[in-house]
């Protein structure tokens, strides 16, 4: 495909966004800087009530990478999930969000490095503006289509993150989310495929794994124990990895497979876990998200004030 008729074919499909966001000092300057470099039109700051004029325009020969945080002239959480809400549902837009997140020790310490001032505590320690940050982000971490922990990543480290995932023309990469969830809250947002794991013997009922998860190896082991798992998941590797190069030929981005299960906490996070490290091995680019499992995350307290 020549360049003009991937132009026109963008074009036709419409807006492709990619909004970046996370607390301050996770690096969200840095993957603009790096997305731009990779042929992205950055806008970066743009206040969200400008988005739906933004959208309402015709769509730009390549892919958009909106910069949001805290210091949007009109930010609030809510208006910022209500805005993704809304461009999921939009058919005009394809819409990735990537969220940066980063430890609130490692944060306090870049502040402490720079000596800026944090925009959330700008008359206090960057501790109260970091504690704050995350409790306020923390809804949309939830939705987050791409999450980087940058908390041991170099700038240059977080560049070469964003070549691996963004880097390739729109047009020819399939970017995978491998994710968890549980029942009784719903599914995830946007999910394309969904398989119900519920069927599989529930290390709940287990004295000594009630408290692990998924990802634990004893946890894995007793999943691995039920007979029906091995043809289970046999067969759905098999399928997966048929239907994906059917994907990118019909030049679909991005595409999201969950796993659901009663809690979201063992199996379904398994399960989501030996796929995504299946996927992998066979050269896609994969990512894993346990939406239970962040949730806890996200309601356990931040690092208290020095």
């Amino acid at each position: 495909m020549n360049e003009q008729a991937a132009r026109a074919d963008l074009a036709t499909e419409g807006h492709r966004l990619v909004l970046v966001t996370g607390p301050s000092g996770a690096g969200r300057s840095t993957a603009i800087d790096a997305l731009e470099d990779l042929g992205y039109e950055v806008i970066d700051n743009l206040p969200l009530s400008l988005i739906p004029r933004l959208i309402d325009g015709a769509p730009l020969p390549r892919p958009i990478a909106l910069g949001m945080d805290v210091r949007n002239r009109d930010f609030n959480a809510t208006a910022l999930i209500e805005t993704i809400d809304s461009l999921t549902r939009d058919p005009r837009v394809s819409l990735d969000v990537l969220y940066l997140d980063c430890a609130a020790g490692e944060l306090i310490r870049r502040y402490a490095q720079t000596r800026r001032r944090h925009p959330l505590a700008p008359a206090e320690s960057p501790n109260e503006g970091v504690a704050r940050e995350i409790d306020l982000l923390a809804p949309i971490r939830v939705r987050a289509d791409h999450l980087i922990d940058t908390t041991d990543m170099s700038p240059h480290d977080l560049k070469a993150e964003l070549a691996r995932w963004f880097g390739r023309s729109p047009m020819q990469r399939l970017t995978l989310s491998v994710q968890s969830f549980s029942y009784k809250r719903g599914l995830p947002r946007g999910v394309d495929m969904v398989f119900d794991c519920r069927f599989l013997q529930n290390p709940y009922w287990q004295a000594e794994l009630r408290d692990l998860d998924g990802r634990d190896p004893a946890v894995v082991d007793y999943i691995r124990a039920d007979a029906r798992f091995a043809p289970f998941f046999e067969k759905l590797r098999d399928l997966v990895l048929l239907l994906l190069p059917a994907q990118v030929e019909e030049g679909k981005a991005h595409l999201s497979i969950g796993f659901g299960c009663t809690g979201g906490q063992h199996r379904s996070v398994a399960i989501a876990e030996l796929l995504g490290n299946s996927l992998a091995e066979a050269g896609w680019a994969v990512s894993k998200r346990h939406r239970e499992l962040e949730r806890r995350a996200a309601a356990t307290p931040p690092l208290a004030s020095g």
